[in-house]
């Protein structure tokens, strides 16, 4: 991107031609272009912030080995595509105590309105063997997590704002037998819907407000049809007033 250059207008003479001024107009447009192109690109630098990480809903539920404390981190908003319903989140397990975990595994499962589609590098689990009240899940396989270290998976989901939805991170031991921590099943959603946007942002905690019926669709932009005839009539009643105004200035002075 060209950067911005401060332009300095001196004073011309009288006489300064035409060509002078035409050119001092034409680099007032490009200052301007330039600064909405530095506006666009900063907007949209931040469009996939998916904000900090958080543990919001989490608790841990069978005690873990000594040294070994696991816990799960959610992104604190993400941003839905109003067409598509695509989002993208990403869940990450961290062992926060002195001892490697050993084998565990990480599960990531949809309720609701919130359907996952894929975790990088996990495996999707039967419907037959889904938790409780999921609609989707995947299981991630750890070999062993270090003490002190955290890793993350990209998921893949999709969510209909039409409804709520819910995720879920349970860790668990390797067979499933223990979970040593579970985060959820925790709401994204907002309060206040924008259908008529490319996307809308959802925070963690939040109970959904579902879009109504027929929300889906674009709001109009432009002229209406039923402004059209009205505008129509407006030109024409200005056009009118314009040749009465032109008749009036040329009528001719009576004859002595």
């Amino acid at each position: 991107m060209v950067p911005l250059q401060v332009l300095r207008i001196q004073a011309q003479p009288r006489g300064t031609n035409m060509g002078s001024r035409h050119m001092t107009a034409i680099t007032g447009s490009l200052l301007t272009a330039s600064f909405s192109a530095v506006m666009i690109f900063a907007c949209t630098a931040t469009a996939d912030d998916q904000g900090p990480a958080s543990g919001k809903g989490g608790k841990p539920v069978d005690e873990a080995p000594a040294g070994v404390k696991l816990t799960t981190l959610l992104p604190s908003k993400i941003s839905v595509d109003n067409s598509s319903h695509k989002t993208a989140i990403t869940a990450t397990v961290k062992n926060g105590g002195t001892k490697d975990s050993g084998k565990i595994r990480l599960l990531v499962a949809g309720f609701d309105g919130l359907v996952v589609k894929n975790v990088k590098g996990c495996t999707a689990i039967a419907k037959a063997d889904l938790p409780p009240g999921s609609n989707s899940a995947f299981s991630c396989a750890i070999d062993n997590l270090a003490a002190g270290k955290s890793t993350s998976y990209a998921v893949d989901a999709t969510f209909d704002t039409g409804k709520t939805g819910k995720i879920c991170l349970p860790v668990q031991t390797s067979d499933g037998k223990k979970t040593y921590w579970q985060q959820g099943p925790v709401p994204f959603g907002t309060t206040n819907p924008s259908p008529n946007a490319p996307a809308t942002p959802l925070l963690l905690g939040t109970d959904n407000k579902p879009v109504a019926p027929g929300g889906d669709r674009l709001a109009d932009t432009g002229v209406t049809e039923d402004v059209l005839p009205l505008a129509a009539a407006g030109v024409t009643l200005v056009a009118a007033g314009a040749a009465g105004l032109w008749w009036t200035r040329r009528r001719p002075e009576p004859q002595p």
